[in-house]
C-alpha cells in the first residue's frame, strides 16, 4: 500500500509539472509566432513550431504518466509502467518530425531573399530563453526525484526549445549587425537549431528504448544489490542478479547460493530477509524474486 501511494505521488508530481509546461508553451507559441511573423524572422517562427510540438508531446507524457500510475490488474500483473517510456519515445519521434520540418523550411528560405528581422525579436527571444531554462530546471528536478524517463524527456524538450531560441538570437543578431546581405543568418540559425533538436531526440529515445527492452538500468544497481544480499547471514554467494526498470519502479531477480544442509523453511527465511534488506535500502524496488540454490 505504501509503495502504491509513493508511486501515485511521483506520478502526480510529473503530471503537475507537465501541465505547467503545456500552459507555458501555449503562451510562448502565441508570442513567438506573432513576433516571428510581424518581425520577418523564420528562426522565431521555427521556434514557435518547436513550442507547438512541445505542447503535443507533453500531452502524451501526461497521458503516459496517468497510465503508468494505474495499479496492476489481472491482465497487467507487473503494472502499467511501460506506458511511461512509451510516452518518452513519442516525444522523441515528435522532435524528429519538428527537426525535419524546420530544416527543410530553413533550406528553402536560405535560397530566397527576404527582409532583415526586426530588432525587437531579440528581446522576445531573450525572454523565451530565460523562461525555458527555468522550466527545464524545474521539470528536470522532478524527473530526477521520481526517476521518470518521460518527465526527463519532457524536461529535455524544454531545454531543446531554449537552445533553439538561443541559436535564433545569435542568427538574428548577426543579420542585424551585418545588415543587407546577411539576411540568411536567421535561416542558418534555424537550420542549426533543427540539428540540435534532432540530437536531443536521440538523447531522449535511447534510454527510453532501453527501458522498453528491459535493459539494465544505468548506475551500480547490480553491485549494490549483490552487496546487500551478501550482508544477510546464510547467503554464501550471489550467482545471478538481474535488474530492470518499469515506469517508476524496479524489479530484481536474484539467484542465491546457501548451505545445502538448510531446510526449505530456513532457506525461505533467508530469502525473505534478503528481499526486506533490498527494499529497505532501495525504496524504488517494487519486488524481488529470489531463487535459492543449495551449495
Amino acid at each position: 500500500m505504501e509503495q502504491t501511494q509513493k508511486k501515485r505521488h511521483r506520478a502526480e508530481q510529473g503530471q503537475k509539472t507537465t501541465l505547467v509546461g503545456i500552459a507555458v508553451n501555449l503562451g510562448l507559441v502565441i508570442v513567438k509566432g506573432l513576433a516571428g511573423w510581424l518581425g520577418n524572422s523564420y528562426a522565431l517562427i521555427a521556434d514557435a513550431l518547436e513550442s507547438a510540438t512541445d505542447m503535443i508531446t507533453s500531452a502524451f507524457v501526461w497521458l503516459g504518466l496517468r497510465a503508468a500510475a494505474r495499479k496492476p490488474d489481472e491482465n497487467h500483473p507487473y503494472g502499467h509502467g511501460k506506458a511511461e517510456p512509451l510516452a518518452a519515445i513519442v516525444v522523441s519521434f515528435a522532435l524528429v518530425g519538428a527537426a525535419i520540418l524546420i530544416g527543410v523550411q530553413s533550406l528553402q528560405n536560405i535560397q530566397q531573399p527576404h527582409e532583415l528581422p526586426a530588432p525587437y525579436t531579440l528581446a522576445v527571444l531573450a525572454g523565451v530563453v530565460l523562461v525555458k531554462e527555468v522550466l527545464f530546471r524545474r521539470i528536470a528536478a522532478v524527473g530526477a526525484e521520481t526517476g521518470s524517463s518521460a518527465v526527463k524527456a519532457d524536461a529535455w524538450h524544454h531545454r531543446a526549445d531554449a537552445i533553439t531560441s538561443l541559436t535564433a538570437f545569435v542568427g538574428i543578431s548577426i543579420a542585424l549587425i551585418g545588415g543587407p546581405g546577411y539576411e540568411s543568418a536567421d535561416d542558418w540559425a534555424a537550420l542549426l537549431a533543427s540539428c540540435i533538436i534532432f540530437y536531443n531526440a536521440y538523447h531522449i529515445f535511447r534510454p527510453s528504448f532501453g527501458e522498453i527492452m528491459d535493459e539494465s538500468p544505468p548506475g551500480n544497481w547490480r553491485e549494490e544489490i549483490e552487496a546487500l544480499a551478501l550482508t544477510v547471514e546464510g547467503v554464501q554467494n550471489v550467482e545471478k542478479c538481474f535488474v530492470r526498470k518499469t515506469g517508476f519502479e524496479y524489479f530484481v531477480d536474484l539467484h542465491l547460493r546457501v548451505s545445502g544442509d538448510l531446510t526449505v523453511r530456513e532457506g525461505h527465511e533467508i530469502a525473505h530477509r534478503v528481499k526486506a534488506s533490498i527494499k529497505e535500502a532501495r525504496p524504488a524496488v517494487y519486488d524481488v524474486l529470489i531463487h535459492v540454490e543449495p551449495d
